[in-house]
């Protein structure tokens, strides 16, 4: 049965829209899912298990999800403030502990980026707790910024044509979906700001002990979009419907346009 008694965040009409058109365009939850939604409590993750939250009261379907926190081994990790705050809000949650970070001092290979080594695997973390525990989707927290940052980051630094795709079916058989892929970043940190949310930033990440040159390359692409932005504030709207208009046949890879009649 759904609840409706328990306490509520403020979510503005806007967030609400465009979290219920994404989902509904591409199908990300449906009748009797089992969702495990990577919950790292910055801004991003805490706005997602808010809105599936409201979702679960209010779908015309039924669905279940629970928020995880991956907690990498450090000595001095301490998400009782989450965990509390999953509770006030009526939210499923749990830590996963790992040894992510003893495991990450043996294996990572010099001049990776650690912020991507950790990224992966705390992915990994995720996808091995869904598929012990019975969950068939992985949800997390990026948004527009992120897959547009993205898509340029490949482009400058990859010399490839990719983004973020808002539901992929992992190699594990799981589906990946990405439901605030187009909200921007701006809107969820609003979010957190309305309701006088603590949120946890990079401090909490294993990088951060570590005494390595950090990577620059999204905080270039970050600060690149911002001074286009600022050219023309309808930048963001006109790249994410370029994402929906892709005329691959346009392009130089030989596999897109080579026709047996030529």
């Amino acid at each position: 049965m759904k609840s409706q008694n328990s306490k509520r965040a403020k979510l503005s009409k806007k967030l609400l829209r465009i979290f219920g058109k994404t989902n509904g365009n591409y199908r990300l939850i449906q009748e009797g899912d089992r969702v495990l939604v990577g919950l790292s409590g910055g801004k991003d993750s805490l706005a997602l298990v808010h809105l599936l939250k409201h979702m679960s009261q209010h779908a015309p379907f039924n669905f279940e999800f629970c928020a995880c926190t991956v907690s990498y081994g450090m000595p001095d990790e301490d998400y009782t403030q989450l965990h509390n705050h999953c509770k006030e809000y009526d939210i499923p949650h749990i830590v996963y502990k790992t040894k992510i970070f003893d495991i990450s001092q043996e294996s990572i290979r010099e001049g990776s980026s650690y912020c991507s080594y950790f990224s992966r695997m705390r992915r990994g973390a995720l996808y091995s707790y869904a598929i012990d525990n019975g969950y068939n989707k992985v949800a997390l927290g990026h948004h527009l910024d992120d897959a547009v940052e993205s898509f340029f980051m490949n482009i400058f630094y990859n010399g490839s044509i990719r983004s973020l795709a808002p539901i992929y079916k992992t190699q594990k058989g799981l589906h990946l979906i990405r439901p605030l892929i187009e909200a921007r970043e701006s809107m969820l940190g609003a979010f957190a700001m309305e309701n006088g949310f603590a949120t946890i930033g990079d401090e909490a990440c294993p990088a951060m002990r570590v005494d390595v040159k950090m990577p620059y390359a999204r905080a270039k692409t970050k600060e690149w979009l911002h001074k286009m932005e600022l050219e023309d504030d309808e930048i963001f709207k006109k790249i994410k419907a370029s994402f929906k208009h892709i005329h691959d046949n346009t392009l130089l890879d030989p596999a897109r346009w080579i026709r047996e009649d030529i």
